[in-house]
């Protein structure tokens, strides 16, 4: 193996022992939360013809509920 070849494993399993605590924190970072929500109310803006107001943040609401966070 060479010399990139360690360097690129060694990143990979740095990488892999992290994962998870990295998942956790993203899952818990506000921000994090605030993302999805405004994706969700795009997707739902694009995608659901929905014409109440208060039903569009529902909606988007709930899909963002159903969005997890972890490591693969």
């Amino acid at each position: 193996m060479n010399t990139l070849n360690y360097h690129d494993e060694a990143i990979r399993r740095l990488a892999d022992g992290f994962s998870s605590e990295f998942a956790e924190e993203v899952a818990a970072d506000e921000r994090f939360h605030e993302l999805l929500m405004l994706l969700s109310e795009e997707f739902v803006a694009k995608n659901i013809p929905i014409v109440s107001e208060e039903d569009t943040t529902d909606v988007s609401y709930e899909l963002m509920m159903r969005v997890t966070t972890k490591s693969v």
